[in-house]
C-alpha cells in the first residue's frame, strides 16, 4: 500500500492544519481520525466556518435551548458555542503540542470581524478569549489590517499566541513580521519565557489568482508590449508571492536580531498557506499545496482538498524552487502596469467584509433559533 502523501509533508518540515471545525466532526471522531491517519497537527476556524457549522445544522440546538432558558443573549450563545468547540479541539491537539514542545498542535479562534479596524477592541477581546478558552495551544486570530499591527505586537508582548489572518501582500507581511519581533523583544524585556509563545502569518493564496487572472486576461486582449509581458503570468501570482514571502521569512530567521531571540527559546513565526482550495477548475485541485512544500511552514487545508491530496499528492520540497522566476512574475506585473499592492489591499478589505457578513449571518441564524426555542419553552 502506498504511503499517505499527507504524512509525507512532515518529512519536509511542513505541518498540515485543518481548515474546518464543527460539533459533528468532534462528536463522530472525524477530527481525531484526521490526526491519527493523516498527520493533521493543528486546526483553524473563522466566522465562515462557524456560520456553516451552527446555521447549517441542528447539532447545537440542545445547547441553544438550554441557554435560552437561562435568558442568555445571542452574543453570549455564539461565544459559548464556539469556545466549547475550540476547547474540545484544543484538547485533541494537546498531545501534539506537548510532544513537540509547543512548536505545533495549535487551534485558532478569531476575534470578531467587527473589530478588524479597532486596535483597542481587538486587544481587549483577544485577552478575554485567551482567558475564557484557557488552553496553552490556543492561537487568537487577528486580521492583518493596519489597525491589527499594534494589537499583534501588544498581544505577543503579553505572551498571547497570535495567528495573523487575511494576509495578501508582501509589504503587510513584512509589517506583521516586525510586529512579532517587537512583541518577542517586549516579552523578553519583561523577563518572560519566549519558549511558549507562538505565532503564524496566514498568507491567503487562491483569492489572489481569482482577482488577478481576469486583469491579466484583459491586458492580454489589449495587445502590444503589455500583452507579451503577461502572456505567461496566469495562475502564477499567488504562488510567486508566497515564494517571495518565504525568502523574506528566511532572511528574518537568519538575522542576528532573531537569532538572539531564538537563543532564548523563541520560535520563528511560521508562514501558513491559507485559502488553498483551488477556485479555478482549469488549475490542479492541489495547486496551492504541491508548489509550497517547505520547512517551517503550514498548509491549512479544507476537508475536500485534504481528500484530494491524500488521493494524488506528490510531496516534494518545492518551495525554494523557481525563486528567481517568482521575482520575475512580480516584476512582470509591475511592467504591465498592474498594482499588486493595491489589489492585495482590496483583497484585505473584501476578506474583512466576507467574514463580517458570515458573522452577521450566524448571528441572524442564532436569533431565529433562539426565538424558536423561546416559543417551544412556553408551548403547553
Amino acid at each position: 500500500m502506498n504511503k499517505n502523501p499527507l504524512l509525507g509533508l512532515e518529512a519536509f518540515g511542513q505541518s498540515v492544519w485543518l481548515d474546518y471545525l464543527s460539533r459533528k466532526a468532534l462528536d463522530n471522531g472525524e477530527i481525531q481520525g484526521l490526526i491519527d491517519q493523516d498527520g493533521v497537527s493543528g486546526l483553524t476556524s473563522n466566522p465562515s466556518i462557524f456560520e456553516k457549522a451552527i446555521a447549517g445544522s441542528h447539532d447545537y440546538d440542545d445547547d441553544i435551548r438550554a441557554m435560552v432558558l437561562e435568558d442568555k443573549s445571542v452574543e453570549h450563545i455564539y461565544e459559548a458555542l464556539t469556545i466549547a468547540d475550540i476547547q474540545r479541539a484544543a484538547d485533541l491537539f494537546r498531545p501534539i503540542y506537548d510532544r513537540k514542545k509547543s512548536a505545533d498542535g495549535y487551534v485558532s479562534l478569531e476575534v470578531s470581524p467587527k473589530l478588524a479596524h479597532d486596535t483597542s477592541g481587538t486587544i481587549a477581546e483577544a485577552r478575554r478569549l485567551w482567558t475564557e478558552v484557557n488552553r496553552p495551544n490556543l492561537m487568537i486570530k487577528v486580521p492583518g489590517t493596519k489597525e491589527g499591527l499594534p494589537a499583534i505586537q501588544q498581544l505577543i508582548g503579553e505572551g498571547i499566541n497570535v495567528n495573523i489572518t487575511l494576509l495578501f501582500g508582501l509589504p503587510r507581511y513584512q509589517e506583521v513580521a516586525e510586529a512579532y519581533l517587537v512583541g518577542l523583544e517586549t516579552l523578553d524585556a519583561h523577563g518572560k519565557s519566549l519558549a511558549r509563545i507562538a505565532s503564524v502569518a496566514s498568507f491567503f493564496l487562491s483569492r489572489i489568482d481569482v482577482l488577478v487572472d481576469p486583469i491579466l486576461e484583459k491586458r492580454r486582449l489589449e495587445g502590444g508590449t503589455r500583452a507579451e509581458i503577461v502572456a505567461d503570468l496566469h495562475g502564477q501570482v499567488a504562488i510567486s508571492s508566497a515564494k517571495v514571502a518565504y525568502q523574506i521569512f528566511q532572511e528574518i530567521i537568519k538575522s542576528d536580531r532573531f537569532l538572539k531571540l531564538a537563543h532564548k527559546g523563541a520560535h520563528p513565526q511560521r508562514l501558513l498557506w491559507a485559502s488553498t482550495s483551488t477556485k479555478n477548475p482549469d488549475y490542479s485541485d492541489i495547486k496551492y499545496i504541491e508548489a509550497l512544500i517547505g520547512r517551517d511552514t503550514i498548509n491549512t487545508i479544507p476537508p475536500e482538498t485534504l481528500k484530494d491530496y491524500r488521493e494524488h499528492g506528490r510531496p516534494v520540497s518545492r518551495l525554494e524552487e523557481g525563486t528567481q522566476e517568482a521575482y520575475q512574475v512580480l516584476e512582470g506585473l509591475h511592467q504591465a502596469g498592474i498594482d499588486l499592492d493595491g489589489l492585495t489591499q482590496k483583497l484585505e478589505d473584501e476578506g474583512v467584509e466576507k467574514f463580517s457578513q458570515a458573522f452577521k449571518q450566524v448571528m441572524a441564524a442564532l436569533r431565529e433559533k433562539r426565538t424558536a426555542s423561546s416559543h417551544e419553552s412556553v408551548t403547553p
